[in-house]
């Protein structure tokens, strides 16, 4: 944006440079013509004059003296037609057409010493001509040549320190555009910032009053703008955590009740409807340990975008992910033998990997993932991986059961979303948000591809760090 503004700023001052220059340029050519054309048409007034009286007297000796004299020290030839002949000088004779033309001019009573409008790289001499005589009677004609090297000289001389006064001045002005650009734009910029960093973090920091009064206007309402989508944000993230850790106490107790109620029951038909009950509950449970970890979740995704958006901020440590990956897989081993799957786990990388994520929400995104691989694909083949990339480091977690389709994988990060095939399993479908916003939180992202011929391959992708982060780390 502030190089388009700049280059309209740009144009806009080349066409004014140009537009001064020329006027300038233009008038120095009109001063320049006319200074040489009075000093010629002087000169071309007093050979008329002696002509005349050369005429009159029939002795042209002064007349032809003069013109000599005029050419050796001016170096411009004279031509005068008299009624007894022809004189010139300084080489300038009737076999020239410009001279023919202006002879004939001037015979007809037409004076020509007008000189057209110099040039800066014209070439050549110009003539001016009148004729002498009475009112009745021409008597004959004066031809002046004129030479316009030296005035075109100056002309072009002048053209220079212009050009050079008009790159000095568009400098300057350019200067100024900038500096205009960056007065009006900068508080552009900063709000175009504060808000994708209030769209990927809900929070932005206040905006500086700068630039011109209707920005600072916007910075302010934005800003308060900006205050208040955290606040509420933030309000509505605590207010889901609150409620969902305050209802663990008052359902740990009604399943203390329930459970000695239990104790009390006498029939099958009692004890079977109190078994659904206890399902229900431990449904209710799950689902609140679910939302709790969701809101740990989405509160780190906050974090971790923040500190994106701000290019600052501590970050996560380097980690060797192999261990954790194993962890895990011994972890859900027992579950996946008891659901006739089996787990295998890749082979450690050499030499080890290094990324920049906390172990614990590593843990618990691969967690996620193979409890969903035993629970949603019974008696499948699941393996844990851990490649490298061009840049990055995956962690793949794939099965060779059902999958899901290209719909229900682009859908399986929406909360509470379950597949229809599911519902019968016991879930409550927030584990794929949940690695999802920690991915997010860590600087990596959850891919989910279709496996073949048939499965699901869930993949953790993460930047691979630097060399001047290992270093930093080390």
């Amino acid at each position: 944006m502030r190089l388009r503004v700049l280059g309209v700023l740009s144009l806009l001052t080349v066409v004014l440079v140009l537009v001064v220059s020329s006027v300038i340029l233009s008038s120095a050519s009109r001063e320049l013509t006319q200074t040489v054309q009075i000093n010629r048409v002087a000169a071309l007034n007093r050979f008329a004059q002696l002509a005349y009286d050369a005429a009159l007297d029939d002795d042209p000796t002064q007349l032809q003296r003069e013109m000599d004299r005029y050419s050796a020290l001016y170096g411009e030839g004279v031509l005068v037609r008299l009624p007894q002949g022809t004189l010139h000088s300084g080489g300038l004779g009737q076999d020239r057409q410009d001279v023919q033309d202006a002879v004939s001019k001037a015979g007809l009573n037409l004076n020509d010493t007008v000189l057209p409008p110099l040039r800066p790289f014209g070439t050549g001499p110009d003539v001016i001509a009148r004729s002498f005589g009475t009112s009745s009677q021409v008597l004959g004609e004066a031809v002046l040549e004129v030479k316009l090297d030296a005035a075109r000289q100056k002309l072009r001389e002048r053209w220079l320190l212009v050009g050079l006064g008009a790159a000095a001045v568009w400098a300057v002005l350019l200067l100024g555009a900038a500096g205009v650009t960056r007065w009006v734009l900068r508080p552009v910029l900063r709000l175009d910032s504060a808000v994708s960093q209030l769209g990927a973090t809900g929070t932005a920091t206040a905006l500086p009053e700068a630039g011109p009064p209707e920005l600072r206007a916007l910075s302010r309402s934005f800003s308060a703008m900006a205050h208040t989508v955290s606040e509420s944000l933030e309000s509505q993230r605590r207010l889901i955590a609150d409620t969902s850790h305050e209802l663990r106490n008052p359902v740990g107790a009604l399943r203390l009740r329930f459970d000695l109620l239990r104790l009390e029951l006498q029939t099958e038909r009692q004890r079977n409807a109190a078994d659904g009950v206890a399902v229900e509950m431990d449904r209710v449970e799950e689902i609140l340990e679910g939302v709790l970890k969701l809101a740990s979740a989405e509160h780190r995704g906050f974090e971790g975008a923040a500190w994106d958006a701000a290019g600052s901020g501590p970050g996560p440590a380097l980690i060797d992910p192999f261990p954790v990956l194993q962890e895990e897989a011994e972890r859900a081993e027992p579950a996946a033998r008891l659901a006739g799957s089996s787990l295998v786990l890749g082979a450690a990388p050499e030499p080890p990997v290094q990324l920049a994520c906390n172990a614990g929400e590593l843990s618990q995104m691969v967690g996620e993932l193979l409890t969903n691989a035993v629970k949603y694909a019974p008696g499948a083949h699941i393996s844990v991986d851990l490649r490298t990339g061009p840049g990055s480091v995956e962690i793949e977690v794939s099965d060779d059961g059902p999958g899901l389709s290209a719909e229900e994988r682009a859908a399986s990060t929406t909360r509470f979303w379950r597949s229809p095939r599911h519902r019968q399993i016991r879930g409550t479908g927030l584990g794929m948000t949940i690695v999802e916003r920690l991915a997010g939180a860590n600087g990596g992202r959850l891919l989910l591809e279709e496996r073949a011929p048939h499965g699901l391959v869930a993949r953790l992708v993460f930047p691979r760090p630097t060399a001047e982060g290992e270093r930093r780390d080390g």
